[in-house]
């Protein structure tokens, strides 16, 4: 890897970190939002949900972008928009303008994944090993932004945990500009011929059923984590305080699935994605069936499972997509792939919300886990159809 590639690898990395870790801040501060703004699960929900779908929205449009104007662009427009929209966060003094924020900030993270994996897709020979360092990252800002959120809350005002991340943005928006040349001519891999697999549109069609399950499963159970582990956690670690609390232990998730990250990056050079990512897929299940239905330390102990499981399929995912998509409509293909994980599934805040508001937090899980069925079904079919063609 010369060094401009890791100049790049390393603005995506540090890009991906930041995504993740700005668009936890929110969930881990519902508790918070709830008694200060006194307002309801299902409001909060809803604003969850707008910066959520804004998040998916923007992916396609994105990735068609990506063609015309080239990674760097895009990250730079990543960057500026993500220190707008947490700007908007950190003067907002009601829910209508953090709503606002939330949204902005959404869309503007929504640019980055189209862009940065399909950087990273058309230069990486070891595609499953590059997409889990890259996804590390992703962990790693999903493990960062609850903790540094609920320390924010808890030691300072909860504004400063989207300031911390307006303040890395700045920084990056330099590194990019100066750093990273501005076009640089897409390297062949070996995806690029394999002519059956990128004209196999139905195999694309069932991955994406896939994806948008997962997607919104995960928009569930990680908007009401930190919610979950605030209420249901009592003489666990019982000196901290709720906010905290909800951070810390949503922090050791996030942290668990950098292993998780790690093994799919491993195994997915070696074994066939489809079959894996359809078994990553069904182990998924049962953790987010016994975290509904558990308290303190076991509930704690199958939250972080769930970490180490479902973030296996980033990597196998991210790698398998690649192979069904040409290089020249990569950047569309990521782009669709998060509009449908992140955007449809960012509906699930909110119907999370509601189920919170008329029944209990409790529920939003063992719902999350049925979420997964369609993508088991499509799971089975894929794997079915690349049998045949192989």
């Amino acid at each position: 890897m010369n060094k401009e590639n890791k100049v790049i690898l390393g603005v995506t990395a540090a890009s991906h970190l930041a995504v993740h870790a700005q668009m936890m801040a929110f969930p881990t501060l519902i508790l918070l939002f709830h008694r200060e703004f006194s307002l309801g699960m299902d409001t909060l929900g809803m604003m969850a949900t707008a910066g959520a779908f804004m998040f998916g929205l923007g992916a396609i449009p994105a990735g068609i972008l990506e063609g015309k104007l080239g990674g760097r662009a895009l990250l730079l427009i990543y960057q500026i928009g993500s220190v707008l929209g947490g700007l908007l966060l950190v003067f907002a003094d009601g829910p209508i303008q953090m709503t606002i924020g939330l949204g902005v900030l959404g869309l503007a993270s929504s640019i980055y994944h189209p862009a940065g994996l399909t950087i990273l897709s058309r230069r990486l020979t070891n595609l499953s090993k590059g997409m889990a360092i890259h996804g590390i990252a992703g962990s790693s800002g999903l493990a960062l932004g609850p903790l540094l959120a609920g320390a924010a809350a808890e030691y300072g005002s909860w504004r400063a945990s989207y300031l911390i991340w307006v303040i890395l943005q700045v920084i990056l928006i330099f590194v990019t500009y100066f750093l990273i040349k501005r076009r640089i001519d897409p390297i062949e891999t070996k995806y690029d011929t394999e002519k059956i697999k990128t004209k196999d549109k139905h195999s694309l069609v069932l991955y994406y059923v896939m994806a948008t399950a997962m997607g919104f499963s995960f928009g569930g159970f990680t908007t009401f984590m930190p919610t979950l582990f605030g209420s249901q956690t009592t003489g666990v670690f019982s000196l901290l305080p709720e906010t905290l609390k909800a951070g810390f232990f949503t922090t050791l998730v996030f942290a668990s699935g950098i292993i998780g990250q790690t093994i799919g990056g491993y195994v997915g050079d070696r074994y066939k994605r489809s079959f894996l990512l359809f078994w990553i897929i069904i182990l998924n299940i049962p953790f987010l069936i016994v975290m509904g239905y558990t308290s303190g330390w076991a509930l704690l102990y199958s939250s972080m499972m769930l970490g180490v499981v479902y973030f296996l399929n980033q990597p196998v995912s991210n790698a398998l997509l690649a192979e069904l998509t040409p290089s020249s409509h990569r950047g569309l293909g990521y782009g669709i792939s998060f509009f449908l994980s992140f955007g449809i599934g960012g509906l699930a805040p909110a119907i999370g919300g509601w189920i919170t508001t008329n029944y209990s937090v409790e529920m939003v899980f063992p719902l999350m886990a049925f979420s997964l069925i369609p993508a088991v079904i499509a799971g089975w079919f894929l794997i079915q159809r690349q049998n045949q063609t192989a």
